[in-house]
C-alpha cells in the first residue's frame, strides 16, 4: 500500500463523476518515491511522498 513513512500520507477515495453524475468509486494515489535519507549520521532507505522529499531538500 501506498504510505508515507515521515507523514503517514495514504490513498485517498472518492467517485468519478462524469456528465451524466453517476457516481462510481475510484482512489487516487499518492507519489511516493524510495529514497535514501540521511538520519543520526547514517543512511537509511525510506518510501517518502513528493511533497516530504521538497521539504527535506529545502531544510
Amino acid at each position: 500500500m501506498a504510505k508515507c513513512q515521515r507523514c503517514g500520507k495514504g490513498t485517498q477515495f472518492g467517485n468519478n463523476r462524469p456528465w451524466s453524475r453517476k457516481a462510481t468509486r475510484r482512489n487516487w494515489q499518492i507519489n511516493v518515491q524510495k529514497v535514501t535519507v540521511f538520519e543520526n549520521g547514517r543512511a537509511v532507505s525510506k518510501k517518502l511522498c513528493a511533497s516530504c522529499i521538497k521539504s527535506l531538500t529545502k531544510a
